[in-house]
């Protein structure tokens, strides 16, 4: 009896985890490259992926910050205005609702390879400077 309990438990899991959607996380990402990127699988609460962009209209330069993973169907699609320190920022969730659905966002390889430059000359500085003293 126990054996066929535990074998309707375990058909009814995989059901249940065939049925989830899947979608791209990006936890923290800043100037257009995910920094920390992973796979997640959303819950029956979240059945949306989305990708939230936080931008600076008055900083051109500035690409913002974005962030992905999965979400309620109440906030997707919304846009959200703001300030903050007198800096005007807007937010933009977009959402989908099929597996991997929102492309990882990255972006060019010599951003990342800037950001690598600059901390080893960082990290020779300190080095450097220890040794002459």
């Amino acid at each position: 009896m126990n054996r066929i309990l535990c074998g309707i438990f375990t058909v009814a899991v995989c059901f249940l985890l065939a049925d989830a959607l899947t979608c791209n996380q990006c936890i923290v990402g800043i100037f257009g490259t995910c920094l920390i990127r992973d796979s997640v699988l959303c819950e029956a609460s979240e059945p949306n992926c989305f990708t939230g962009k936080a931008e600076f209209p008055t900083v051109s330069s500035f690409l913002g910050f974005n962030t992905q993973g999965c979400i309620d169907s109440a906030s997707c699609n919304r846009t959200t205005n703001g300030t903050i320190l007198g800096a005007l920022y807007t937010v933009k969730i977009t959402c989908c609702a099929t597996d991997s659905c929102n492309p990882v966002v990255s972006g060019a390889g010599s951003v990342q390879l800037s950001l690598t430059a600059a901390t080893s000359a960082a990290l020779v500085a300190c080095v450097w400077s220890s040794w002459q003293y």
